[in-house]
């Protein structure tokens, strides 16, 4: 009998501290929406102006009772997508007002694969985050937008490479502000790309943020490592073109020589040998002024007339347009697939050009004379 007593006031206690608990919860209501108003309905985005305002914005906090704070977003999504894909872009709270430049928005366009030089309407809206599970939304505005092609130059991270070759090469002697560079295409403070060195034994030295503040040199060792400080020069013992990595958080780099070439079937050698390519200070890039190609065979690029280092194409770019600049990857970066070639669908005399001073983007133009 005792025991059936412990066991009912048990339950009657533990049903005493239920409704407490129940009564200590705090409902939240949403009283009112948040809002979101545009200056604009249709903006050309402009490069050239890439961190200016494009665009301002006025909005709106949800209202609740009782009062909680939120986190809010600005989500951008293309028409009939029901925001998915989606691009987003955190905003303060408090401020009531925010604009987003060129750039950002360029960037949120390429998010959601648009293509750039066309109209575009984006759905843009608020939404406001009381937790990781609950959110509310602001109404939907529509801005007809025109994105541009980015300039790699511009998008991706880079260190730069200043040195006593770096005058002959088309840039400034020991200027960090006007010297090669090395990007990063994966922006994981790994960089990469190529330099070119008319005089054997120039030296140079990598810097970051167009400046010598930083700066990185060799430790003495010529074993790939780099220190700020006691550092010393890193010499390129020949003249050529040189392909260098740097992982500026480790702080190790790697030089190779890469001399470039064309060869293949197409070409009045074929596959015997490479006619090479000669570097221009002027333009910046490697040329080869004219060579005779055929439309019944293929060509590569490759380094020290070898097959360890070398440029091919996507498979929408094997067949190269007169002209037109294609984007060439190169293999020992892993970024081809197979081992495909290039064609010209035009047999005559072509001028070969070969941009390599950005390796986000390796740019190769073929063009008939």
């Amino acid at each position: 009998m005792k025991n059936i007593l412990k066991i009912f006031l048990i339950a009657i206690i533990s049903f005493m501290v239920s409704c407490r608990e129940e009564d200590d919860k705090t409902i939240l209501t949403n009283t009112s929406a948040g809002s979101l108003t545009v200056n604009k309905t249709s903006i050309t985005l402009d490069e050239t102006i890439a961190d200016q305002a494009a665009l301002a914005f006025t909005y709106t906090n949800p209202g609740f009772s009782p009062n909680v704070s939120v986190a809010n977003t600005v989500e951008f999504a293309v028409p009939g997508t029901n925001f998915s894909p989606v691009a987003s872009q955190t905003i303060s709270m408090d401020e009531k007002t925010f604009s987003l430049t060129h750039l950002q928005l360029n960037t949120i366009l390429t998010t959601l694969n648009v293509a750039p030089n066309v109209v575009k309407p984006i759905e843009i809206r608020l939404k406001s985050s009381v937790n990781t599970t609950t959110a509310y939304y602001s109404n939907i505005i529509t801005v007809n937008i025109t994105g541009y092609t980015p300039n790699p130059d511009l998008i991706y991270p880079k260190i730069n490479v200043p040195g006593g070759y770096a005058g002959a090469a088309g840039y400034a002697d020991w200027n960090p502000a006007n010297a090669p560079n090395l990007f990063s295409p994966t922006k994981d403070d790994k960089y990469k790309g190529f330099i070119y060195v008319t005089n054997p034994n120039s030296e140079y030295k990598f810097t970051i943020n167009q400046d010598w503040a930083g700066d990185k040199g060799d430790d003495g060792t010529l074993t790939g490592k780099l220190v700020e400080t006691g550092e010393q020069n890193i010499k390129a013992a020949v003249k050529g073109t040189y392909y260098i990595n740097v992982n500026w958080a480790q702080n190790t780099y790697s030089s190779v020589l890469a001399n470039f070439g064309v060869i293949g079937d197409a070409t009045p050698t074929g596959w015997n040998s490479d006619t090479d390519f000669v570097y221009s200070p002027t333009t910046k890039t490697y040329v080869i002024n004219s060579i005779a190609l055929n439309n019944t065979g293929v060509f590569k690029f490759r380094a020290n007339d070898d097959w360890i280092i070398k440029f091919q194409p996507e498979s929408g770019d094997e067949t190269l347009v007169s002209g037109t600049a294609v984007k060439s990857f190169l293999s020992s970066e892993g970024t081809v697939t197979g081992d495909p070639a290039y064609k010209v669908s035009q047999a005559g005399n072509y001028k070969i050009e070969l941009d390599l001073h950005n390796s986000a983007y390796y740019k190769l133009t073929v063009t008939k004379l």
